[in-house]
């Protein structure tokens, strides 16, 4: 029976557009189990919360404006509901939740991605910082994220690493929907690797176009790649020039040809290309203070049977399980990569279905079944104050 009232505050919803924003969707659907939940979060969010979720949407961008309202309609909400459980879907609104929950003597949580922690801005670090380190609980998305917590002086006691979950696909119709897509964009029986996330330097395309590729297609050279995704303009760490970076090495090792481009494809669309696909790369890069927190797509390439390459960079080897799920290879070692990826292309019918079966294992223990009686679990011990 809910007693409490639970208020999240986020700017990580839909109508937004990423794993975050499914994540922090998720974990309302979860809390509305046990509480009477209401969001403060960005214009729109209110269509796509759960029944009996209530919401109070404002403009998501320019940022300051969104932290500024934010910080109003949070007071307004935490006199109004009294709630007993106040949660910041990342470390942005933190500091909202803290100062919330002290207000009513509520119980404030946070969840923390890599990049909440290590943002370098010297005004997040003075100021957002030490509420971090004052939030009841704090949930993680991996060990390495944890370590990051740990090390900016959060006590490990109130850390619980709590990986986001996966859908996990109907296989009944995967090779029917293989076919379909290798049909739509004209990839024939090829060998075909599989990007999908950002191009940004950390996710690390523009460094495997560069310096693996060009020796996997001279052994393989009928491979493909397809590449779901685009460079982003709002990113924290954005760094501008990215794909062109790309283009620039495939038009140099005159391989253009080779790669298809899908700037975005919808949940439908992206599912088939997992199953189209033979192998997900990975190719994250160890960048200083710019960390992979998880590796969500890799996850979701598990749960349809898709192996995957990665690099075993931040929180990665989390998201990766080698030998099972794919294949981990220490930072920097293009050799191995490249030796790994050709290897992975090369395997006959009867490994790849014994591959696909490993990963689809592995993958099952990310669902969000899962994730939620573990969220309900932590949560049930720190109850609620209010």
């Amino acid at each position: 029976m809910r007693t409490s009232a639970a208020l999240v505050i986020t700017r990580n919803l839909p109508p937004l557009i990423g794993g975050m924003e499914r994540l922090v969707g998720h974990i309302v659907d979860t809390l509305r189990a046990d509480y009477r939940v209401h969001v403060i979060g960005p214009t729109g969010c209110g269509r796509h919360v759960p029944p009996k979720v209530t919401a109070t949407g404002l403009p998501a961008r320019p940022l300051w404006w969104f932290l500024a309202r934010a910080q109003w309609a949070t007071i307004g909400r935490t006199l109004q509901l009294r709630p007993g459980l106040v949660f910041a879907g990342s470390g942005l609104t933190a500091p909202f939740a803290w100062l919330a929950a002290r207000l009513v003597g509520a119980h404030c949580v946070v969840y923390l991605h890599g990049l909440d922690i290590e943002a370098d801005h010297p005004l997040y670090r003075l100021l957002w910082r030490p509420f971090l380190r004052r939030c009841d609980r704090v949930f993680v998305n991996s060990r390495f994220s944890r370590g990051l917590a740990v090390k900016i002086g959060i006590d490990p006691a109130r850390i619980a690493i709590l990986p986001p979950g996966v859908e996990l696909p109907d296989l009944t119709d995967a090779e029917t929907r293989r076919r379909d897509f290798r049909a739509q964009h004209r990839l024939d029986d090829a060998p075909l690797m599989l990007y999908v996330g950002r191009i940004t330097a950390r996710k690390g395309l523009a460094a495997f176009v560069r310096d693996i590729l060009p020796a996997v297609l001279a052994h393989l050279p009928n491979a493909k790649l397809v590449v779901i995704g685009d460079e982003p303009t709002h990113a924290l760490k954005h760094r501008s020039g990215e794909k062109r970076r790309v283009f620039e090495s495939l038009q140099e090792n005159r391989l253009e040809s080779r790669v298809r481009f899908l700037d975005h494809a919808d949940d439908p669309e992206l599912s088939a290309a997992y199953f189209a696909a033979d192998l997900l790369l990975f190719p994250v890069q160890d960048l200083p203070g710019d960390h992979e927190g998880f590796g969500m797509v890799a996850i979701e390439a598990a749960a349809h049977g898709l192996p995957t390459v990665a690099f075993a960079a931040g929180g990665v080897p989390d998201a990766v399980a080698d030998g099972q799920s794919g294949r981990l290879i220490a930072p920097g070692d293009n050799r191995a990569f490249t030796e790994a990826v050709i290897d992975c292309l090369s395997r006959d019918d009867a490994e790849k279905r014994l591959a696909a079966r490993h990963a689809r294992q592995f993958a099952e223990d990310f669902s969000w079944t899962h994730f939620n009686d573990r969220l309900r679990t932590a949560l049930a011990k720190h109850p609620h104050q209010g």
